[in-house]
C-alpha cells in the first residue's frame, strides 16, 4: 500500500510538471498561477503545494527534467586530460535536444520567451545564474585541459573564451527557437562550435 501510494504521488507530480509545461507556454509564468496548473492537470491546489513549495518551485522542478541530463553532460566533459570531443559532444547534444525533443523544445521556449524574473521568481533568476556559471566554469576547463594536452596557449583568457562559447550556443538556441524555419539549429550550431574551437587553436 505504501509503494502505491508514493507511486500515486510521483504520478501526481509528473501530472503537475507536465501541465506546468503547456500552461506556462500558453500564458507566460507571470501570467499562470498555481490553480491554473492545478486545473490542468485535474489536481487540487493542495496537490501542487503538497510537491512544491510556491511557483518558483515548480519551474525550477520543471526546468531540471530537461536540463539535469545536459548538465551531466557537459559535468564529464570536464574530466579526462583531453575533454574537448566530450565538450563539443555535449554542446552538440544539446542542440539536437532542443531542435528534436518537443518537452526539451517547450521548456527552453518557456525558459526564455515565458518568464519574466518578478520578485516571486527570484529563486528562478537565481538557478539560472547558479547553472550559467557552472557551465561557463566547466567550459572553461574543458579548454584549458584541452590546450595543455595539446601543447598550445589560448589565444584568450580561458574564462573569456567559455564564456563567448557558452553565449554563442545559448544565442543559437534562442534564435531559433523565435523562428525554427529560419536555420537548421543543429547543422548550424555545428559549424560555429567547430569554427569557433578552431579559433581558439583547438582544431
Amino acid at each position: 500500500m505504501a509503494r502505491r501510494t508514493k507511486e500515486d504521488a510521483l504520478a501526481t507530480r509528473t501530472s503537475l510538471l507536465d501541465a506546468a509545461e503547456r500552461v506556462f507556454q500558453a500564458q507566460g509564468v507571470s501570467g499562470t498561477s498555481l490553480q491554473d496548473i492545478a486545473a490542468a492537470a485535474g489536481a487540487s491546489r493542495g496537490a501542487v503545494y503538497w510537491h512544491f513549495k510556491d511557483k518558483a518551485d515548480l519551474f525550477n522542478a520543471m526546468m531540471e527534467r530537461v536540463t539535469l541530463p545536459l548538465e551531466d553532460a557537459l559535468e564529464q566533459a570536464g574530466d579526462g586530460a583531453e575533454p574537448l570531443p566530450q565538450l563539443r559532444a555535449a554542446l552538440l547534444s544539446a542542440l539536437r535536444r532542443t531542435a528534436t525533443d518537443p518537452q526539451t523544445r517547450r521548456v527552453f521556449e518557456v525558459a526564455t520567451q515565458k518568464v519574466e524574473y518578478t520578485d516571486a521568481l527570484g529563486k528562478v533568476r537565481e538557478r539560472h545564474l547558479a547553472v550559467r556559471s557552472q557551465s561557463v566554469q566547466r567550459m572553461k576547463q574543458a579548454l584549458q585541459r584541452s590546450a595543455l594536452a595539446r601543447g598550445r596557449t589560448l589565444p584568450i583568457p580561458a574564462a573569456a573564451a567559455a564564456r563567448g562559447l557558452h553565449a554563442m550556443v545559448d544565442g543559437l538556441i534562442q534564435n531559433w527557437l523565435l523562428d525554427p524555419a529560419s536555420f537548421r539549429l543543429e547543422a548550424a550550431g555545428r559549424q560555429a562550435i567547430d569554427a569557433y574551437l578552431a579559433g581558439l587553436g583547438l582544431n
